[in-house]
């Protein structure tokens, strides 16, 4: 017998959890170099990590859109019998969720949305076979398992190269970064700032023309770069004469402000993206529930943004440690340095893929620009052994959450259909 109340029930606690996997597993694609290259304790990035997710969540969230479903399965074969994309959505939360623990557990960074869509997939297939299943979708997303990693580790390989041969690799690196810093301080400001503007912040109204987001973000980026250099002509200028471990260490440390800067932005943009994988399904569930449960607490979508937002908190703060000290010293050595190159990498690598159009995934992203980084400094730089298990755990998240859903979708079908 279908009760709408305990389906609505079920719908949310599904949700919550979900948003709690996605703190705990995906936080670290923000957070994890900043706490290798001990910019910030755990406890500081968790705190910093929650303000800007929940923050990205709440403000800037993505619409509670019928995205997953019409991507990834055939809405009209599914429906056949009432309910059933309802629980086949349940069956998705609870199986992409399970999916996530298990990783999280193990310290691997899987993907939160290769992790639903495969769920999504998994139930359309139990319910009404290959026919329901938008394969083409799913080989869209396979792509994204060489492209992010790829992308990721040429933009930081090259990067680390740039900044090592002008900055770290002259005979007076101070001296030096007086020059190049205030210049990554213009250009780590005019792309931020281009990706909150342009085709970024539709909820706060911020959606600009191609033209004049280039001419506001390179004003802000002059601004910034500015800025900076009378800052760091100050702080290096003690060190100008001294030994060059003295001129490194003074450096590295000008490098710790441009690092949590990126991994701030990294974090609100994980939470305007990523908590629609958790409210997108969860909204699909009430919404087959025939429930106005959210309606007396105001705007549905406000709420279920709230409630995504506070379950990333919440996953981040009990169970995040796992994947943070996965990113940030199980794959290689991170200083302030390198941990910027990573994070200024991941935030313009997905930058691009997003106005591109091309199916790039953060954490993919960052676990590239790690290895790219790595790689950089030679192979004995890396532990290959940790790469080896992360990228495996990419190749089966996709099937494994599909079967965990249906599955799921089995189980759930007996007891709601």
């Amino acid at each position: 017998m279908f009760d709408p109340w305990v389906f609505t029930a079920c719908g949310l606690i599904a949700g919550l959890y979900m948003a709690w996997t996605i703190g705990a597993n995906d936080v670290a694609n923000a957070m994890g170099t900043s706490v290798g290259s001990k910019v910030l304790t755990l406890r500081t990035a968790i705190l910093v990590a929650a303000v800007f997710e929940f923050s990205g969540a709440f403000f800037a969230g993505g619409q509670v859109t019928n995205t997953l479903r019409y991507d990834v399965i055939n809405v009209h074969v599914v429906e056949k019998i009432g309910h059933t994309m309802g629980v086949g959505m349940l069956a998705a939360l609870l199986a992409s969720a399970a999916w996530l623990h298990l990783a999280t557990w193990r310290g691997w960074p899987v993907s939160t949305t290769h992790s639903i869509v495969g769920a999504v997939a998994g139930f359309g297939f139990a319910a009404s076979g290959a026919d329901a299943v938008h394969w083409s979708t799913l080989a869209r997303i396979g792509t994204s398992w060489v492209i992010s990693p790829v992308l990721g580790a040429i933009g930081a390989w090259a990067l680390f190269i740039i900044v090592r041969k002008l900055v770290f690799g002259t005979e007076h690196p101070a001296a030096r970064a007086r020059i190049v810093t205030p210049v990554l301080i213009g250009v780590v400001g005019a792309v931020l700032t281009l990706s909150m503007i342009y085709k970024g912040l539709k909820n706060l109204h911020l959606n600009l023309p191609l033209n004049q987001a280039l001419l506001l973000a390179a004003v802000i980026g002059a601004v910034a770069g500015f800025a900076g250099k009378l800052l760091l002509a100050r702080k290096l200028v003690d060190v100008g004469e001294g030994s060059r471990e003295d001129e490194i260490s003074a450096v590295e440390r000008q490098f710790r402000s441009l690092q949590i800067v990126t991994a701030c932005y990294v974090a609100f943009a994980h939470g305007s993206n990523d908590a629609a994988n958790a409210i997108g399904p969860m909204a699909a569930v009430l919404t087959s529930a025939g429930s106005d449960f959210l309606r007396n607490f105001g705007d549905p979508t406000t709420v279920l943004l709230a409630l995504g937002g506070l379950g990333i908190v919440l996953g981040l703060a009990t169970y995040g440690y796992k994947v943070i000290y996965t990113i940030g010293s199980k794959i290689t050595e991170v200083t302030p340095s390198r941990g910027f190159v990573m994070e200024f990498s991941t935030a313009s690598v997905v930058l691009l893929g997003s106005k591109l159009g091309l199916p790039v995934s953060t954490t993919h992203i960052i676990i590239g620009a790690v290895v790219g980084v790595g790689f950089a400094r030679g192979m004995s730089a890396l532990n290959t052994r940790m790469v080896g298990q992360i990228i495996w755990s990419w190749v089966i998240t996709l099937p494994s959450a599909g079967l965990l859903a249906a599955l799921f979708f089995y189980a759930l079908r007996t007891v709601f259909l």
